[in-house]
């Protein structure tokens, strides 16, 4: 296996969909068997989501996946999105009760547009963005 591993962050990455997508990622399924990668997974800087990537990070790590060459753990979208080749934005705030769906896009809205700001200043000049919520 020679190629040069990809970057690949993602948000919300203690979440139920960025643990999920961790796993498929780190173990091939999502890049190919023979594409190593670098996970940068990004997590609000609350103690309690922090703590919940560390035992992501732990999980990752006992499985042993010959193809994660590395994971980047952080609160700083600036650290998270360095040279990343593919960025998954799934960590979003949830419908609440009463919300009407221009409230919910006002919210994430509030989530994604400095995500965008730190993408466009420190990705790769090719990344591959998708975002969900």
């Amino acid at each position: 296996m020679s190629n040069k591993p990809i970057r690949v962050a993602v948000t919300g990455a203690a979440g139920q969909i960025g643990y999920s997508l961790l796993f498929r990622i780190a173990s091939g399924e999502m890049l190919g068997k023979t594409q190593p990668v670098i996970l940068q997974m990004l997590e609000i800087p609350d103690e309690k989501a922090q703590k919940a990537l560390k035992g992501v990070m732990m999980e990752l790590d006992d499985c042993a996946f010959p193809l994660l060459h590395g994971m980047v753990p952080t609160a700083d979208p600036m650290v998270a999105f360095k040279d990343v080749e593919i960025a998954l934005l799934v960590g979003a705030r949830p419908r609440g009760p009463g919300m009407e769906r221009k409230d919910l896009l006002e919210a994430n809205g509030r989530i994604f547009a400095p995500q965008g700001k730190a993408l466009a200043a420190v990705a790769s000049g090719k990344v591959k963005v998708l975002v969900v919520g």
